[in-house]
């Protein structure tokens, strides 16, 4: 069974930076997703990254943005996000699917992390 969790959520100021971590188990074959809920909203999906790391495909409103890499030596995804805007703010999920490749939708991710919170304010 995969385990994942989130780590490195918190609130920063417009324009600031932060870097999520998602530790997975037994899932170095597995792509990879994050994806975002603010309150109120559906779930938005942010970025899909391969199982070894040489594909990913980024959601239109954090295109150039944020940035997502893997080590699977360290069996850890990363969401570097950079120039942060308050639209940012939600809970950030990390997701994992059965198969290598890159997805977009929830339904296409079998397992999740909890969650982290980030807050971004004006």
């Amino acid at each position: 069974h995969v385990q994942l969790v989130e780590s490195g959520g918190g609130s920063v100021q417009a324009g600031g930076s932060l870097r999520l971590s998602c530790t997975f188990s037994q899932c170095n074959q597995c792509g990879m997703g994050w994806f975002r809920q603010a309150p109120g909203k559906e779930n938005e999906f942010v970025v899909s990254i391969s199982a070894n790391g040489d594909r990913t495909l980024y959601g239109d409103p954090v295109l150039g943005r944020f940035t997502a890499t893997r080590d699977n030596g360290k069996n850890t995804v990363y969401l570097q996000m950079n120039n942060l805007k308050p639209e940012d703010t939600a809970v950030y999920f990390c997701a994992a699917k059965d198969g290598i490749g890159l997805h977009t939708k929830a339904y296409g991710y079998n397992y999740w992390g909890q969650g982290t919170q980030v807050t971004v304010s004006s």
